[in-house]
């Protein structure tokens, strides 16, 4: 796994670097700060280890997170992560991280319960002093919420983002229809959809950057990689522009 150099965290200030400079390129050199990201995809594309590699990028550039994960406890995580070769327990034990896990495990999300669950998060985000809040995932916060709500939520997260806040948001594509997703998408100010293609005899997981704020041209950059227990993300050569 590639470091970032010094040099370029003091240039890159105004973004947030993966920490794999063949990934940053794709994405218009980092994600902006104070905007919303959205990271969408089915299961097993690479959301987690996509949100955790960008997780460790912003930690090394100096910048400090507010994790919130329905997915991993908090011990859970930190192995995860320290697995793939992205160890951030020292910035946790220092508190340049964050990590609020989220179990919902056998709650039965019904409409007035979901609401209550947005507006605390949303009331939490907003009184959070760290650089960068991380949801991971959302989707579970969907189940039973009526579309409005959701809309509103992710509203208010934009709203948030152009007061100074910094927010990325993983959701499964599955959990919505497609107008629903379209609505969702244009809200977001950097959205990047992760996939899984069939190339040869093997599943690549590929990765397309559909939009960055202030990128002249990024619609249809493509990267595949694959996913190492001991390294993390490794970008393998089918990279390809979409045309």
């Amino acid at each position: 796994m590639a470091e970032i150099d010094s040099n370029e965290v003091v240039e890159k200030q105004d973004v947030i670097s993966t920490g794999n400079p063949e990934i940053d390129k794709k994405i218009a050199d980092g994600l902006p700060l104070n905007s919303l990201t959205l990271i969408e995809g089915a299961n097993g594309t690479g959301k987690s280890v996509m949100t955790q590699q960008i997780l460790w990028g912003g930690l090394v550039q100096g910048y400090s997170f507010a994790l919130y994960t329905t997915e991993k406890t908090i011990r859970g995580m930190l192995s995860q992560m320290e697995s793939l070769g992205l160890d951030v327990s020292d910035y946790f034990a220092w508190g340049y991280l964050k990590i609020y896990p989220i179990q919902v495990e056998g709650a039965k999300m019904e409409v007035t319960l979901s609401k209550l669950f947005l507006q605390r998060l949303v009331d939490y985000i907003r009184k959070e002093k760290e650089d960068i809040i991380i949801i991971d995932s959302f989707t579970i916060f969907t189940i039973g919420t009526p579309h409005d709500d959701i809309f509103n939520f992710l509203t208010e997260c934009k709203s948030l983002c152009d007061k100074g806040k910094t927010i990325l948001i993983a959701l499964h594509s599955y959990a919505f229809d497609e107008d629903t997703l379209a609505r969702i998408r244009s809200i977001a100010d950097n959205y990047i959809k992760l996939k899984i293609e069939q190339m040869g005899d093997k599943n690549v997981n590929m990765m397309e950057v559909i939009k960055v704020r202030g990128a002249k041209k990024v619609s249809g950059n493509i990267i595949s990689f694959e996913i190492h227990p001991e390294y993390g993300i490794e970008v393998v050569p089918y990279t390809s522009i979409a045309v």
